[in-house]
């Protein structure tokens, strides 16, 4: 919104309307109070109004925000010049200089200065004197800015040249009285009024629209070229070579940053960090140079300085309406630095954070994966911080009182908190196990007893829960391998082997045919959607088997001899799928 009200000054300023670009800066300026380029366009306006007192409180506004600028030491100068504080005004000219040497705008005012400090000491009566020291003295410019009638000749080189003459040797007026813009001139700048065409000329020029709006209150007609907007507003006629000298400055700013990336790519960090703050410092409209210096202190491990750079670039890329992907740039650049720095798991919080916005700016693939690293460390550091393995035994313990008064929810909860202490303590998972199988919840029980087998593969209890869930789930045959597995690590495992024994009981039960028709139907249905049995009864070669074992009682037999063939048939016994009479 400040932008918006100050690009409405500016365009006020260059009609003319000096009236309402004060209105616009002033509105700008609450909007962003910090903003030096405001004062400095409201300085001008203010003294486009005469109003020097204004002019200059706003010009020394923009030297304490922006002592470096030698733009504000020329609002100064003006200011002062409009109140006739010559000294003064050579002051901040010179200071203006100091900073920058070859602004001619300075030099000019500087010489203006020089020129009416010298006047005011001399007596205005006597030969030397001429009645026109007055008219081109050092408001001339601002007259002849103000005035809707002259604006537009200072755009022409060649009538600013003949004022320029003029303010140096009034003398030679005689010289360019022949040109009808110098008679114009001279009307705002001796407070007359000339008719310098025919009324015949001047009812045609009424009937143009541009000379219509630029000669109301009976004004002179003289038809001048439409002044083109230009972004900061002017006072004085030589800064409107300011715009080429922006240009050179911003190549300038460039150059250094081509040379600190080549410091950069050479590892020669303090070189570079001096170029791009020289950059920074000839150019503050372009973020790049911040966040290159921010990478150069993010690889040196200057991380405060990296995090300063980055919000300063986003800060100033705002008010610039910069793109999008250079604030992003930043924003990732920040969050980098932000969790090189972090120490803890709530540390993490304010980078993420930071890479959550950046993203929000422009969703670039590197800064997301730096956000899923960031939250997957974030979730490791805190389990690190959480771990404690005497908590985890005594909530363990909890849990086991918990479980003997048959309060399973209870021992669930105590058990998870066992586990979030120590993570790889299987004696938790086994347990947990056992609670989620009182619960009926045999999924999440199965899903703790293969966690538990991982952590410690020789832990018998392991091998007992996870059989006893898949014998509650009628998946027999899984249950048999399970505790076989088992009695590999603890040969004489009583519960191992009772196990076993349950399983072999079963699947015996349904290969003798004494099975029920619904729980043969049962065992059917659960056995085809075993992968294992889908995979055999696909197999072309089994499939051949199985039409041999019904038709060809030859071929059968020859079958069984493979060890293989034979174990997939059992498979197809166990599962109910194949019976044998």
């Amino acid at each position: 919104m400040a932008d918006e009200a100050k690009a409405k000054g500016n365009a006020a300023f260059s009609a003319g309307n000096f009236t309402h670009a004060v209105m616009h800066f002033t509105k700008a300026i609450k909007l962003s109070p910090t903003n030096y380029v405001l004062y400095s366009n409201r300085s001008a306006a203010f003294a486009s109004l005469n109003n020097f007192s204004e002019a200059l409180s706003d010009a020394q506004k923009t030297v304490e925000l922006k002592p470096e600028w030698s733009k504000g030491y020329s609002r100064l100068g003006a200011a002062h010049m409009g109140l006739h504080n010559y000294e003064d005004a050579l002051s901040a000219y010179k200071k203006g200089l100091e900073i920058d040497p070859s602004n001619e705008a300075l030099k000019s005012g500087l010489s203006d200065a020089e020129r009416a400090s010298f006047r005011a000491s001399m007596p205005r009566t006597g030969p030397g004197a001429s009645p026109f020291d007055d008219a081109f003295g050092p408001e001339m410019w601002v007259r002849l800015a103000s005035d809707p009638n002259t604006r537009g000749f200072l755009q022409q080189p060649d009538f600013v040249k003949m004022m320029q003459d003029l303010q140096k040797n009034p003398n030679n007026l005689n010289l360019y009285l022949k040109d009808q813009r110098v008679m114009e001139a001279l009307g705002p700048l001796l407070n007359l009024k000339f008719q310098t065409r025919s009324p015949e000329e001047n009812a045609k020029m009424q009937s143009d629209a541009d000379s219509a709006s630029s000669t109301a209150g009976g004004s002179t007609e003289w038809k001048r070229p439409k002044p083109e907007p230009v972004p900061e507003p002017e006072t004085v006629p030589m800064e409107i070579q300011e715009e080429k000298q922006k240009k050179e400055i911003k190549a300038l700013a460039q150059k250094e940053k081509d040379n600190g990336n080549a410091a950069y790519k050479k590892k020669d960090f303090e070189t570079a960090i001096q170029h791009y703050s020289k950059a920074i410092d000839l150019d503050d409209e372009d973020i790049s140079f911040l966040t290159n210096r921010a990478a150069v202190y993010l690889e040196t491990g200057k991380y405060a300085d990296c995090i300063k750079d980055c919000d300063k670039a986003v800060e100033r890329g705002r008010e610039l309406r910069s793109d999008f992907k250079i604030i992003a740039r930043a924003l990732t650049r920040k969050g980098t630095a932000l969790l090189k720095m972090s120490k803890t798991s709530k540390d993490f919080d304010i980078a993420i954070e930071t890479f959550q916005k950046s993203l929000t700016e422009h969703r670039n693939p590197d800064t997301l994966m730096k956000l899923n690293d960031a939250e997957k460390a974030k979730k490791e550091l805190e389990q690190q911080e959480y771990f404690d393995p005497q908590i985890a035994d005594e909530e363990r313990e909890k849990g086991n009182q918990f479980f003997k008064e048959q309060k399973y929810p209870d021992a669930v909860r105590h058990y998870t908190e066992a586990i979030k202490r120590n993570p790889k303590d299987p004696k938790s998972y086994s347990n947990r196990a056992a609670c989620y199988t009182k619960l009926g919840a045999m999924p999440e029980g199965l899903k703790d007893a293969e966690k538990c087998i991982e952590l410690d593969p020789t832990f018998s209890k392991g091998y007992t829960r996870k059989g006893a869930i898949q014998f509650f789930m009628k998946e027999y045959q899984k249950a048999l391998e399970t505790y076989q597995e088992g009695l590999k690590h603890d040969p004489r495992n009583q519960e191992l082997l009772d196990g076993i024994k349950r399983c072999v009981e079963q699947i015996n039960k349904g290969s003798r045919g004494d099975l029920t028709p619904e729980e043969l139907k049962e065992r059917q249905a659960k056995g085809m959607q075993d992968p294992e049995i889908q995979n055999i009864l696909t197999d072309p070669v089994m499939r051949q088997v199985l039409v041999d074992l019904q038709e060809n009682p030859k071929a059968s037999q020859e079958h069984m001899k493979n060890p293989l063939v034979m174990d997939k048939i059992q498979k197809l016994i166990n599962a109910g799928i194949v019976q044998v009479k």
